[in-house]
C-alpha cells in the first residue's frame, strides 16, 4: 500500500510534525497585492540574488567536493533499476531539467515525479533497487518528505538536496548534498545550485561507471559559470524591454523541449512569484494555448527541439500572440519570425538549462518590477 499506511510510527510522527510546520510557514507568504511591501521586497532583492548565480554554482561544487565524490561512488557502485527525482513546483522543474543527462550517465530510466504521486501513487513500484533523490529548499516540505519516507521503508538508496542542513529531509535520507543559496528574494539560486549539483553528480556517477562521453560532460559543466555570467549580461537589456512591453499582459507563456522543459517550468514559476498574473509552460506542439496578446517565451538552443519551435512560433503569430525566443549564437531560424530574440553562448544541449533558465528568471523579475512601477504611476 502506498502513503502514509506504508509507514511505521516513528515516520508518521515525523510526517505529522513536518505538515503542521508547513501549514505555519504557507501563513507568513506575502500576497499578490500590488502594494504589498513584502513582496515588493522580495522582487527587489531577487535581482542581486539572481545575478549571483555563476558564483554560486561554483561555490556549491567545492562545498559539495567530498559528498559528491562518496555519493557518486554509492550510486555507481549499485544495482539499480531505476531512479526517481522527486520535488514539488521549483524543485520538479530542476528535476525535470535534469532528466535527460541523469539517464545517460546513470544507465537506468529517470523519472522526474512530484512529491504527492511518489507517496501515493508511485509508491509500490519503489524497491531496492531503485534510487530516491528528493529536492526541496525548506527540507521541510510536507509531501517531498514523505515520498522520502516512502521510499526509506521500501529500502530505497535516497539523496537528499535541500538549502538546510538538520532539515527533517536532510535527516532522513541516507546521503545529502546541500545547496548553498541565499533565501533573500524569490528562489533563484536554490534551483540553478541544486541542477547544478545534479549535473556533476550525473557526470561522476558515468565516469565511475565508464560511461560514454562522461569525462566530455565534466570537462564543459566546469566552463559553464563562466558561460552563465555571459549569458546574464546578453539577457538582461533585451529582457528588460520585453517585460516592459508586455507589463500590461495578466498570461505569460513558456515552452522548451527536452532539458529546457524545465527551463520553461522554471520561467513560468518566476512570473507567478514576481506578479500578481499568471503564467503556465506549455509543450512546443501545444501552439493552440497561445491566444492574441499573449507573449509566448521558447527556450530552444540548436538542436532537434528548434523545427517544432518554428512550427510553433508561426501558428502563435497566426493566432495574434508575440514570439520572443532564446537560442544559441549563430541560429538563424527564428530570424524575421521572433519579435526579439537573446542569443546565448553555446553549450551542450544536455547542460543548456544553466544558460536558458537565466532569461526565463530574469523576464519574472523585470515583470514583477513593470508591474509595480504602472502600480505606482
Amino acid at each position: 500500500m502506498a502513503g502514509v499506511w506504508a509507514l511505521d510510527d516513528r515516520q508518521r510522527a515525523v510526517l505529522a510534525r513536518v505538515a503542521d510546520a508547513e501549514r505555519t510557514a504557507v501563513v507568513a507568504l506575502p500576497t499578490d497585492g500590488s502594494c504589498d511591501a513584502e513582496r515588493r521586497r522580495r522582487v527587489e532583492a531577487t535581482r542581486d540574488a539572481l545575478f549571483a548565480q555563476p558564483a554560486v554554482v561554483d561555490r556549491n561544487w567545492a562545498v559539495n567536493r567530498d559528498a559528491l565524490d562518496e555519493v557518486a561512488r554509492m550510486i555507481a557502485g549499485r544495482e539499480l533499476d531505476r531512479a526517481f527525482l522527486v520535488g514539488a513546483g521549483d524543485s520538479l522543474a530542476v528535476m525535470a531539467a535534469a532528466r535527460i543527462v541523469s539517464e545517460a550517465m546513470l544507465g537506468v530510466p529517470c523519472e522526474p515525479v512530484r512529491s504527492l504521486e511518489m507517496a501515493h501513487y508511485l509508491a509500490p513500484a519503489v524497491t531496492e533497487r531503485s534510487l530516491v533523490i528528493a529536492l526541496s529548499r525548506s527540507g521541510e516540505t510536507m509531501r517531498t518528505v514523505e515520498a522520502l519516507l516512502v521510499a526509506q521503508y521500501a529500502g530505497a538508496l535516497t539523496l537528499a538536496l535541500t538549502d538546510t542542513a538538520g532539515s527533517t529531509l536532510d535527516e532522513e535520507s541516507n546521503h545529502a548534498l546541500h545547496v548553498d543559496a541565499t533565501r533573500v528574494g524569490w528562489p533563484t539560486q536554490s534551483s540553478t545550485a541544486a541542477l547544478a549539483l545534479l549535473f556533476r553528480l550525473a557526470g561522476l556517477v558515468g565516469r565511475a561507471r565508464g560511461a560514454a562521453g562522461a569525462d566530455a560532460l565534466l570537462a564543459e559543466l566546469a566552463i559553464v559559470p563562466g558561460l552563465m555570467s555571459a549569458a546574464l549580461a546578453m539577457s538582461d537589456p533585451i529582457v528588460a524591454e520585453v517585460a516592459a512591453r508586455e507589463a500590461a499582459r495578466h498570461m505569460y507563456l513558456f515552452s522548451g523541449a527536452g532539458p529546457n522543459w524545465g527551463s520553461a517550468l522554471l520561467g513560468a514559476a518566476k512570473v507567478e512569484e514576481c506578479s500578481p498574473d499568471h503564467a503556465m509552460a506549455v509543450q512546443l506542439e501545444d501552439h493552440h494555448r497561445c491566444k492574441a496578446g499573449d507573449p509566448l517565451w521558447l527556450l530552444v538552443p540548436s538542436g532537434p527541439s528548434v523545427k517544432s519551435a518554428v512550427d510553433t512560433a508561426r501558428k502563435a503569430r497566426k493566432f495574434g500572440g508575440q514570439v520572443y525566443v532564446a537560442t544559441t549564437a549563430g541560429e538563424h531560424a527564428f530570424d524575421g519570425l521572433a519579435d526579439a530574440v537573446v542569443r546565448l553562448p553555446d553549450v551542450a544541449e544536455l547542460l543548456s538549462p544553466l544558460l536558458y533558465l537565466l532569461p526565463a528568471q530574469l523576464m519574472g523579475y523585470h515583470v514583477g518590477m513593470a508591474k509595480f512601477a504602472a502600480a505606482d504611476a
